[in-house]
C-alpha cells in the first residue's frame, strides 16, 4: 500500500519534469511559434504596409513630373470653296510642379510618421500576445500531463484498494459496503483518466496549431525550483508603468495624435495653395484658314515657368462637413485612449495579484502535499490495523491527487501571471522567456 502512495508522488514528479533529455523547452516552442503563427505573420505584413505611409506622406511635399501627349486628326469642310481636307495635330508637354504652400500635404506627412509609429506599436502588441499564447499553450500541456499522470496513479491505487477490499471481504474482515465504495472510486478514477487523456490531446493539438510542431515531450519545472516575486514589489509602480508603457496605450496615444492631425488637415481645405509650375512642350499643327486652299503647317516649342495660386471659395459644404467628422473621430480616439489606460491599469493589478496570490498558493499547496501524503500513509496503516475503514483510505488518496493537481496548476499559473504582468507594463520580451526557460529541467 505504501508503494502505491509512492507511485502517485513519483507520477506527479514525472509530470512536473516532463520530458528530460531531448525534450522541447519553452524557448524552442516560442521560436517555432514566431516563424509559424499566422496571426503574427498577419501583423508583420500589416507593419510592412504601415511603414509605407511615410513615403506616401512625403510624396506630397516633393515635386511631381508629368508627361502628356496628343495626336488629333481633323476633317475640315470649307463649304464656300466646296473643299474638304484633313490634317493632323501633334503635341507633347513635360510639366514639373513643386508645392510651395500646401498645408494639408505637410500635415499628411506628419501623419505618415505617426502611422508608422502606430504600425510598430501594433506589431509589438501582436508579438507580445504571441509570447503569452506560446507560454499558455506550453503550460497547458504540462498541466494536462501532470493531471493525467496523477489520474493514472490514482487509478492504480484505487484498483489495488479494490482488490484489497474484495480479499478482505472474502475473509470477513470488511463489509460489502467497503467493496462497493472501492468499486465506485475505481470506476470514477477510470473516467478521470479518460477525461485527462482527452484534455491532453486537445492541449497538444493547440500547441501544434501555434507552432506547426508537436514535440514528443516538454520540459517541466525543476524539482524544488523557487518562483520569484515581482520586482519592484509595489503594485502602484506596475500600474503607473502600464498606464504609460503598455503597447495598447502607446497605440491609442498615437491614434489620438493622428486624429488630431486629421482635424487640422481637413481645416486646411479652406486655405490657399501655391505651386511652382514649370513646363516645356512642343506643338505641331496644320491650320486651314478660309482664304487658303492648302493648310499652313506650324511647329512650336514653348517653355513656361510660373507660380500658381488656388483659393478655394466654396465646395458645397464638404470641407466643413469633413472637419466636423474628423472632430468627432478625434473625440472617439480620446475616449479610446482613456479606456486603454484604464484597461492597462486593471490588467497590471490583476496580473500583480495573480503573481503574489499564486506564490502564496504554491507555498500552501506544497505544505498540503506533505500533509496529504502523511495523511494517506496514516490512513493506510490504520486500515491495516483495523482503526480506519476503506473510505478513509480512498478519501486520502483522492485528496493527495487533488492537491498535486492544484499544486501543478498553481505553479504554471504563477509563471504565466509573471509574463502577463510584464506584458501589461509593456516590458515583456524574449529575455523573459529565457528567464523562465532557465527554470525548466
Amino acid at each position: 500500500m505504501r508503494r502505491v502512495a509512492g507511485r502517485v508522488v513519483l507520477a506527479m514528479a514525472a509530470g512536473f519534469a516532463a520530458g528530460g533529455a531531448g525534450a522541447a523547452d519553452l524557448e524552442q516552442v516560442y521560436r517555432d511559434a514566431l516563424s509559424y503563427d499566422a496571426a503574427l505573420a498577419s501583423a508583420r505584413a500589416s507593419l510592412e504596409a504601415g511603414r509605407e505611409k511615410l513615403p506616401q506622406g512625403r510624396a506630397g511635399l516633393l515635386p511631381s513630373l508629368n508627361l502628356t501627349g496628343n495626336s488629333n486628326w481633323n476633317d475640315v469642310n470649307l463649304k464656300h470653296y466646296d473643299v474638304t481636307r484633313g490634317y493632323n495635330n501633334n503635341g507633347w508637354q513635360v510639366q514639373l510642379t513643386q508645392p510651395l504652400f500646401r498645408w494639408q500635404n505637410w500635415v499628411q506627412y506628419k501623419q505618415g510618421e505617426m502611422q508608422v509609429a502606430l504600425a510598430e506599436a501594433q506589431y509589438q502588441l501582436a508579438r507580445q500576445d504571441l509570447t503569452l499564447r506560446a507560454a499558455q499553450a506550453y503550460f497547458d500541456v504540462l498541466v494536462a500531463q501532470d493531471v493525467l499522470a496523477a489520474a493514472s496513479a490514482l487509478q492504480e491505487a484505487n484498483t489495488q484498494q479494490l482488490a484489497l477490499a474484495r480479499k478482505s471481504f472474502e475473509v470477513g474482515t470488511v463489509t460489502v459496503t467497503d467493496v462497493h465504495e472501492a468499486q465506485s472510486r475505481a470506476d470514477l478514477s477510470s473516467a478521470q483518466v479518460i477525461a485527462a487523456e482527452s484534455d491532453l490531446a486537445v492541449k497538444r493539438h493547440a500547441l501544434l496549431v501555434l507552432t506547426g510542431k508537436e514535440p514528443d515531450a516538454l520540459k517541466g519545472l525543476r524539482k524544488g525550483v523557487a518562483l520569484s516575486r515581482p520586482e519592484p514589489a509595489d503594485i502602484q509602480a506596475w500600474v503607473n508603468s502600464a498606464e504609460n508603457g503598455s503597447y495598447t496605450v502607446q497605440a491609442a496615444q498615437v491614434a489620438q495624435e493622428i486624429s488630431q492631425r486629421e482635424v487640422e488637415r481637413n481645416r486646411a481645405g479652406h486655405l490657399p495653395t501655391v505651386d511652382l509650375v514649370a513646363s516645356y512642350g512642343n506643338t505641331a499643327s496644320s491650320t486651314a484658314p478660309l482664304s487658303a486652299l492648302t493648310p499652313i503647317r506650324t511647329n512650336t516649342d514653348s517653355t513656361v515657368v510660373g507660380v500658381q495660386l488656388a483659393l478655394p471659395l466654396f465646395q458645397g459644404g464638404s470641407v466643413t462637413s469633413r472637419v466636423r467628422e474628423a472632430s468627432a473621430l478625434r473625440d472617439k480616439a480620446s475616449a479610446d485612449l482613456d479606456n486603454a489606460r484604464r484597461t492597462a491599469a486593471q490588467n497590471a493589478r490583476q496580473a500583480y495579484l495573480g503573481v503574489t496570490s499564486g506564490l502564496a498558493q504554491v507555498k500552501a499547496f506544497e505544505a498540503a502535499q506533505v500533509s496529504s501524503r502523511s495523511a494517506l500513509d496514516a490512513n493506510k496503516l490504520g486500515y491495516e490495523v483495523g482503526v480506519r475503514i476503506n473510505i478513509d483510505v480512498l478519501n486520502a488518496q483522492s485528496q493527495l491527487y487533488d492537491t498535486l493537481q492544484k499544486l501543478s496548476k498553481a505553479r504554471y499559473d504563477t509563471l504565466l501571471a509573471q509574463l502577463k504582468l510584464k506584458a501589461a507594463a509593456g516590458t515583456l520580451g524574449d529575455e523573459d522567456i529565457k528567464a523562465i526557460n532557465g527554470l525548466l529541467d
